[in-house]
């Protein structure tokens, strides 16, 4: 029972996080873009 509760909580707060990213990380083509513009999106926030 304490798992789904956690289970739950932990997808809900990525999906929060997700809508947040930039769409250019979204649509990213490819896996290895897609990291790159996580990591450039992410160091803007430091």
């Amino acid at each position: 029972f304490r798992l789904d509760r956690r289970k739950k909580y932990f997808v809900m707060c990525m999906v929060k996080h997700w809508n947040r990213l930039p769409r250019i990380v979204i649509d990213a083509p490819s896996l290895k873009t897609f990291k790159v513009r996580l990591d450039r999106a992410l160091s803007n926030l430091v």
